[in-house]
């Protein structure tokens, strides 16, 4: 009797971004790169997928004084400027989140941080450049995923304002 034997093929996993944007209409291209260890930084992941670094966006979430969280997308290579941003916000005082709250709160690990898909969907903005590009980049919910998307829909879809976020 002969054995027979199959190659289980490899099964795209979607994350709750990838899922959103698909549900949504919204047209996207998807990216995926090796990461050797467990975190990657942006500009490092634009380089590996090929894009412009101006237009990669990463997800900073930040906490207000009243322990409210707030999300903020700004170019991989920029530093948030937390005065804009707490003035954007309307809160006096703005700070990141610890590295250990980022699960928690969001749903997704350091690295792997995208605005669209967390566990709750928290007031967002994104910096004003991006309106300056077709696409941009921004996590696709995973470690080495990257999706390209058009900047506005993306707005619509997590209910984004755009605004000077960066430093100068």
């Amino acid at each position: 009797m002969e054995r027979s034997s199959y190659v289980k093929k490899e099964k795209k996993i979607k994350t709750n971004a990838i899922r959103m944007v698909e549900d949504a209409g919204i047209p996207y291209d998807e990216y995926t790169y090796e990461v050797k260890g467990e975190f990657s930084d942006g500009v490092s992941s634009a380089h590996k997928i090929g894009l412009p670094v101006e237009m990669t966006f990463k997800t900073l979430v930040l906490v207000g004084t009243d322990k409210q969280y707030m999300v903020c997308v700004i170019p991989v290579a920029e530093e948030l400027d937390l005065k804009k941003a707490a003035r954007h916000f309307k809160e006096k005082k703005l700070e990141m989140i610890h590295v250990k709250e980022i699960n928690k709160v969001t749903g997704y690990i350091r690295g792997g941080c995208s605005p669209i898909g967390m566990k709750k969907q928290y007031p967002t903005a994104i910096d004003e450049t991006a309106l300056l590009f077709d696409k941009i980049g921004v996590s696709g919910g995973r470690i080495g995923l990257t999706i390209c998307l058009d900047p506005e829909k993306l707005a619509k879809l997590v209910g984004a304002e755009f605004t000077s976020l960066t430093k100068e």
